[in-house]
C-alpha cells in the first residue's frame, strides 16, 4: 500500500498475511487451514475444527476423544464469575453477558505461567455456554444450574442447559454444523479487531473481549436477529413479498443479504438452509422457512442478491429453541476458537498495527485566548 492510499473501510486492502483461512482469490469459496467448508461442516465435528483451527491439525481418534473430555472438563464457573454473572439484570443483552463474562474471567484466571494460551482459548470456547445460561437461568427464576451437564459436545452442552433435557440428534447435528460455519472468516471486523488489540501485546481476555464488542453491532454480528425480526413479521409467504418490495423501494436496508467478501454466493448459506429445511419439517412448521424461502427469492430476483449465513441461520436457531438475543453468542461461542488462532498468529510475528489516517480538518489556526473570545 503506498502512502495517502486509503479505501472506505479498508475494503480490497491487504492489512496482513494469515494461514488460518481463506475466502478463496476471487471471492469464491472458505476453508479453514486448507480444507473446504463443504468438507468440514458434513464430516466433521466442532470440536474437531477448533482443534484444526488451535493446532494446526485435524486431531486423530485418540486427540478428539482427549479434547473433548478437555473441553468437558473446563465447563465448571468459578464461584466469584458466578457472583458477577448473579448481578447482571434479566433484562441485559447476551452479548454484554458474554463481554462481562470474559473480562470477569480474565481477572479470576488471568492469562499466565499454566494457563497457556491454548488453554485460554479452550477455557472460553468450553465455558461461554455456561456463562450465558447460568446467567439466562438465574436472572428470571433465581435457579443455580449445572453449568456442567449436557454430554461431551459443545453443541449438546448449549441445547441441554437451554433447554434442559437432551435435544434431538437432528438439532444437535445441526447446531453443531452451524458452529462449524461460523468458527473462522478471515480478517473480519471482530478478528481485525482482536488482532489490533493483540498487536499492542495485551493479554487474550482483552482480544477476545474486543472481538466481542466487535460483533455486537448489527452490521457484523446482530444480522442473524434482524433477520429473524424480519422472518417472523409475516403470516403468509405474499405477505412477505409485498412488505419487502416496499421496504426495497423505500431502500431500506434488509439483513442477511449480500457480503462484503463474497462475489456471487457465500457457501455456508447453502449447509445452513438444508439444517432449516430439515428442522422445519421436523417440528412440522413451515412458514417460517418458506417466508425466508421467499423473501430469498425476491432479494435475487429484484436485486440479484444472495443469502449469507445469517439468513437461514435464524431459522434454523429458532426451530432449535434458541431465543432471538442468543443468536449472536451463539456467534461467540464458535468463533472463540477462531478469535485466538488468529491471537496466536499475530503474537508469533507481532508488529503494533497503527494505520494511517487522511486529516480532512481545519488548516492551521490561530489560537484565541479565551478573554477574547
Amino acid at each position: 500500500m503506498t502512502s495517502g492510499s486509503r479505501s472506505a473501510g479498508l475494503a480490497g486492502m491487504v492489512v496482513g498475511e494469515t494461514r488460518i483461512s481463506t475466502v478463496g482469490q476471487e471471492g469464491h469459496g472458505l476453508t479453514y487451514r486448507g480444507y473446504s467448508i463443504e468438507d468440514l461442516s458434513s464430516k466433521s465435528t466442532f470440536e474437531e475444527v477448533a482443534y484444526l483451527l488451535i493446532h494446526d491439525q485435524l486431531p486423530n481418534a485418540s486427540q478428539l476423544a482427549d479434547y473433548r473430555a478437555q473441553l468437558v472438563s473446563m465447563r465448571a464457573l468459578p464461584p466469584a464469575l458466578k457472583i458477577v454473572l448473579e448481578q447482571i439484570p434479566s433484562d441485559a443483552h447476551p452479548m454484554d453477558v458474554l463481554r462481562t463474562g470474559c473480562s470477569a474471567l480474565g481477572t479470576i484466571e488471568p492469562e499466565g505461567g499454566e494457563r497457556s494460551q491454548e488453554w485460554v482459548a479452550d477455557r472460553l470456547t468450553s465455558s461461554f455456554a455456561s456463562m450465558l445460561l447460568y446467567w439466562y437461568h438465574f436472572s428470571r427464576t433465581a435457579r443455580r444450574i449445572d453449568e456442567t451437564a449436557g454430554g461431551d459436545t459443545i453443541a449438546e452442552h448449549f441445547l441441554t442447559l437451554l433447554n434442559g433435557e437432551a435435544p434431538s440428534d437432528l438439532a444437535r447435528r445441526a447446531l453443531d454444523s452451524s458452529l462449524i460455519l461460523y468458527a473462522e472468516h478471515e480478517f473480519n471486523a471482530s478478528t481485525f479487531t482482536a488482532r489490533v488489540v493483540t498487536s499492542t501485546l495485551a493479554d487474550q481476555h482483552s482480544a477476545i473481549v474486543a472481538g466481542i464488542g466487535a460483533l455486537r453491532g448489527p452490521l457484523h454480528g446482530g444480522a442473524n436477529e434482524a433477520a429473524m425480526e424480519l422472518q417472523s413479521s409475516f403470516s403468509t409467504e405474499d405477505e412477505a413479498e409485498t412488505a419487502v418490495m416496499g421496504m426495497l423501494e423505500r431502500r431500506e436496508l434488509i439483513m442477511g443479504f449480500g457480503h462484503r467478501v463474497y462475489r456471487d454466493f457465500d457457501p455456508r448459506s447453502a449447509v445452513i438452509q438444508e439444517w432449516a429445511r430439515q428442522l422445519s419439517e421436523d417440528r412440522e412448521s413451515m412458514l417460517l422457512y418458506d417466508v425466508a424461502v421467499r423473501i430469498d427469492r425476491v432479494m435475487k430476483r429484484e436485486k440479484n442478491l444472495f443469502t449469507n449465513l445469517d439468513f437461514y441461520s435464524a431459522v434454523a436457531y429458532h426451530h432449535m429453541g434458541i431465543p432471538t438475543e442468543m443468536f449472536t453468542p451463539v456467534f461467540v461461542i464458535a468463533r472463540t476458537c477462531g478469535w485466538s488462532a488468529h491471537v496466536f498468529e499475530q503474537r508469533a510475528d507481532n508488529r503494533l498495527i497503527r494505520p494511517a489516517g487522511e486529516y480532512t480538518g481545519p488548516m492551521e489556526r490561530e489560537y484565541v485566548p479565551i478573554e477574547q473570545r
